[in-house]
């Protein structure tokens, strides 16, 4: 056999993984191979892959030497765009992370920041291999150390698209976005026998890190798909809205919508009663380029809306509140959710569109005990620090602390507008004349009908848009048809937009 006839069969023994047997198992749970995804993954005949000759090095356990160890790593493009991928194979070792599988991913991580990259990794592991002890938990400690000096540098996306169990979850969570597939992937600290046996609760691995539990109620999850296709075409559109790293901008995509275009309709979106619920997507989907917003987080904190749209083609990141849950109230997991977002979109360079409908912060005993006033602050705090171009957008109410932190002019907001249905103050009409009129409610003869006319007055006097208007908080009311041609112009007035932070080594955000 000569050198190429042994470097030909040596490629070949590489494909094959695990073996055919193990491959067959893999696809009978509904799983594609490793390079079967990374295919589906990137642009047609654009993978290179590297280290495929990797062995692991433990001696201790007669472990046979299976060339990759148990992960493919490499580079190739999506839409043209440069990205490196590693991908776990199950059918070896069960993707379990050794040493040398450890060293391929960083090394993968570490070029992705050299030449500023996406990185994009497709977990299918049974997490550390036990036969390498510690060093397989070195090994996980780098690639850790490698995501969190990439974070807000280069974008990193994780699917999850296999068990993802122990330390092996923290390299995802310290990644911007994960996806997960619904039926064959799973994420936890510990699994179910250990917590039968520590807490004595039954518990199925589904039901304890799926898919859905991790994108409606931990919040972990930022996309769940049903399919791995679907999760692949939804990491390939994601990218579309996303710079390659922290010092280039978003591309911009001709999406053929006209810039001038008006939209009647949102002239009669928000209903005449203020109690009245109203779809805020509607409203969203009406004033990007039509076809365009990639909503993020969807089954989170449902009171909030976050993702990505485009105006004129520029890529920009929205936060809205949801009428339809909680009347947009802020809660805690909503306040999470959208300064995570807030500060990904600042890190990129992705322009911050607010649409504001905000009644306060939600009451009760739950939220205050959960840490509502930390929590809340969090998504001041990332409003505060974003010097990304800010536009704001008051549809209807904007209450108390609220209009404080949804990008107010106070907290460096440059454009902020309101509709004509604004209502602008520091409570609802209601409680407000409560509080200040609560001597007369109680003398009055008729407290009732003398209630109503207060809370006439106050709403035609602060409960609108032009009282803020007159201190120059909103900048302009507006025609909602015009909405979409105001961002547009503002967008472009903000281009080239600069604003800095107080030297420091870092703030402290209020975990």
């Amino acid at each position: 056999m000569n050198r190429f006839e042994k470097l030909k069969k040596l490629r070949e023994e590489a494909l094959k993984g695990g073996g055919e047997e193990k491959i067959r198992i893999q696809k009978q749970k509904g799983k594609k191979t490793v390079r079967e995804r990374i295919e589906l993954l990137l642009d047609e005949g654009s993978f290179q892959e590297i280290d495929m000759f990797v062995t692991h090095r433990i001696q201790e356990f007669e472990l046979p030497k299976i060339l990759g160890d148990g992960v493919v790593t490499g580079f190739g493009k999506i839409h043209g765009r440069d990205v490196v991928v590693f991908s776990q194979d199950f059918t070896v070792f069960g993707g379990t992370l050794s040493l040398a599988h450890a060293d391929k991913i960083k090394k993968i991580l570490d070029i992705a920041m050299r030449i500023g990259v996406p990185v994009i990794g497709i977990n299918d592991s049974g997490g550390a291999r036990i036969q390498e002890g510690v060093a397989s938990l070195a090994g996980y400690a780098e690639i850790f150390l490698r995501n969190t000096l990439a974070s807000g540098v280069i974008p990193q996306i994780s699917a999850i698209l296999g068990p993802c169990a122990g330390g092996a979850v923290y390299s995802p969570a310290l990644t911007d976005f994960i996806f997960m597939k619904r039926g064959t992937s799973y994420m936890f600290i510990t699994g179910p026998d250990v917590i039968k046996a520590v807490t004595h609760e039954d518990v199925s691995f589904e039901e304890l890190g799926g898919a859905d539990v991790h994108a409606e109620k931990s919040g972990v999850a930022h996309f769940v798909y049903d399919t791995e296709e679907e999760i692949m075409g939804g990491i390939r559109t994601l990218l579309t809205y996303l710079p390659q790293n922290n010092m280039e901008e978003p591309p911009v995509i001709d999406t053929g919508d006209s810039e001038e275009r008006e939209d009647p309709e949102l002239d009669d979106i928000v209903p005449e009663d203020p109690n009245a619920p109203y779809d805020m997507k509607e409203v969203i989907e009406k004033i990007v380029d039509l076809g365009t917003f990639f909503e993020v987080h969807k089954n989170y904190a449902p009171n909030i809306i976050v993702g990505f749209g485009r105006m004129a083609g520029m890529s920009v990141g929205i936060v809205a509140q949801q009428p339809m849950h909680l009347a947009g109230a802020l809660d805690v997991d909503a306040s999470i959710k959208a300064a995570r977002f807030v500060r990904f979109c600042d890190a990129f360079n992705i322009p911050i569109i607010t649409f504001e409908d905000v009644p306060g912060f939600l009451p009760g005993v739950n939220q205050e005990h959960r840490g509502i006033i930390k929590e809340g602050a969090k998504l001041l705090y990332a409003y505060c620090e974003a010097t990304v171009p800010k536009i704001t957008i008051i549809t209807r109410k904007s209450y108390g602390g609220a209009y404080c932190v949804l990008s107010s002019k106070q907290v460096r907001g440059d454009i902020n507008l309101a509709w004509p249905t604004a209502e602008i103050a520091v409570m609802g009409p209601e409680g407000a004349i409560n509080i200040i009129y609560r001597r007369e409610i109680k003398e009055s003869d008729n407290p009732e009908e003398l209630r109503k006319e207060l809370v006439k007055m106050y709403r035609e006097k602060f409960a609108n848009p032009y009282y803020a208007a007159s201190y120059g908080y909103i900048d302009d009311v507006i025609e909602p048809r015009k909405t979409r041609k105001w961002i547009i112009k503002a967008l472009k007035l903000l281009k080239n937009k600069r604003q800095g932070l107080p030297p420091k080594k870092h703030g402290n955000i209020p975990l």
